[in-house]
């Protein structure tokens, strides 16, 4: 690894005529709500560069879920997330064909919102979460005096994303220790822009989503500290994101591409150097945690190399340290043949 992040981006940017001349007239990319904003951007600052003049980029937040059943079954060659890939996804893939590479490309800090005029709610704990949005508190649990007896008995509004999202999926495996564990009345979404408004038009309301919705949002929203592991009682931010005390809600970013796609298509590999190339600050100006520089020469390396497949094993990582999620999707590099 002794070689500089930008030779592996100078170095993809000058094999790319002699792997193909082709070129497409539209690049597809769906997936996370969540990475949307990033990548949103990244395609905005590539249009900027004239880079993009003559292939439209389009991009659908469908949620994590959605994105990957299109990518594993071929019909795009892009896709955000805010998740790992599943097992069930892979085997998808699989049978489809679809080898991929893996990109973590920033760190997350799932938020708890509550309307800004919220004058009691400050604090929840993991439990109280589990008491709000378990499927066992459905029908039941729907006044705040049942979470809490210090809460007001005052009606319950829940917002969330919806099932296809990742941030649904990391949540309720954090919290109801199932991805699956979830009450289903309250107001859902796959559009965080429609959670936030849903928070927004009710005091009684509570909503979760990713950091950098909060962020934008912060003059309606009020982040609600959540009491981690060792009992302290956190607000999400970049800080205590990278202190890895924001627990258990904090989380890893992705990109997943299909190799052959890359290899093949040169817009769709213009469009990848570029964003790698500008990830960093692409990721601060959204509002999301980057990852360090350094790690983002991993993140180059491990596209150059066109190395292939999941370092997750199909699991969602719940409550890991940032170090140990790196760690987990840089393993590939410590084999002999990548040494």
């Amino acid at each position: 690894m002794g070689l500089s992040r930008s030779f592996f981006l100078a170095s993809l940017a000058l094999i790319a005529p002699f792997i193909s001349t082709a070129s497409a007239a539209s690049l597809s990319i769906a997936g996370s709500s969540t990475v949307y904003p990033v990548t949103s951007l990244a395609i905005k600052k590539f249009n900027e560069t004239g880079q993009g003049q003559n292939v439209k980029i389009s991009l659908r937040s469908t949620g994590s879920s959605a994105g990957f059943r299109e990518f594993c079954s071929n019909k795009i060659p892009l896709t955000n997330a805010s998740r790992p890939i599943s097992a069930q996804e892979i085997k998808q893939c699989k049978q489809n064909g679809v080898n991929f590479i893996e990109l973590p490309i920033a760190f997350d800090a799932i938020t708890v919102v509550a309307n800004q005029s919220n004058n009691w709610l400050n604090t929840l704990t993991p439990s109280e979460l589990s008491r709000l949005w378990s499927k066992s508190s459905q029908g039941k649990v729907s006044t705040w005096n049942q979470v809490n007896l210090d809460f007001p008995e005052q009606p319950i509004k829940l917002c969330g994303p919806g099932k296809d999202s990742g941030t649904f999926d990391i949540f309720n495996k954090a919290i109801n220790q199932s991805k699956t564990n979830s009450r289903t009345d309250y107001k859902s979404s796959e559009d965080d822009n429609v959670i936030v408004n849903c928070v927004a038009k009710n005091v009684n309301a509570l909503g979760y989503f990713g950091f950098s919705y909060y962020q934008n949002n912060r003059s309606l929203l009020k982040a609600i500290r959540i009491v981690n592991p060792k009992g302290n009682a956190i607000l999400p931010s970049v800080t205590a994101v990278q202190k890895e005390i924001y627990q258990p809600l904090s989380r890893p970013l992705f990109l997943y591409i299909n190799d052959l796609s890359l290899r093949k298509k040169t817009p769709l590999r213009n469009f990848i150097t570029f964003y790698l190339r500008n990830v960093e600050q692409l990721v601060k100006q959204s509002n999301y945690i980057p990852l360090q520089s350094a790690t983002y020469r991993l993140v180059d390396s491990k596209l150059y190399r066109h190395i292939l497949g999941s370092s997750f094993g199909g699991n969602i990582p719940v409550g890991m340290t940032i170090g140990q999620i790196l760690q987990m999707s840089f393993d590939v590099h410590k084999k002999p043949q990548f040494r």
